[in-house]
């Protein structure tokens, strides 16, 4: 059985790169609406954007939620030349493979 590659098979691989990132957008998008939300609920207590010691420990979830999440965007471009490296290295050793045999 021989498994062949085209290029039209890239389509699915950037959909899915559009899906991540819009995906990605909009939990970050959530997930400060909750941690100011939350802000909102505790200002009686003290918490506010400067001082934010008193905001408890919700808040802090959704702070250290927010810094891990924003970091899949920084490695999308890495993630994305890994995928397009490894389509070209398999078209060239298809090509080369089927072209000295």
């Amino acid at each position: 059985m021989k498994a062949k590659f085209q290029i039209q098979d890239l389509l699915g691989i950037a959909l899915t790169m559009v899906v991540l990132i819009i995906a990605v957008a909009y939990g970050l998008q959530v997930t400060g609406d909750v941690r100011d939300d939350i802000a909102d609920d505790n200002a009686g207590a003290g918490c506010n954007s400067t001082d934010t010691t008193s905001c408890g420990a919700s808040y802090n979830a959704t702070t250290d939620g927010i810094e891990g999440v924003s970091k899949i965007p920084e490695k999308l471009p890495m993630i994305a030349t890994i995928v397009i490296a490894s389509i070209v290295i398999g078209i060239l050793v298809n090509y080369l493979w089927a072209r000295f045999r």
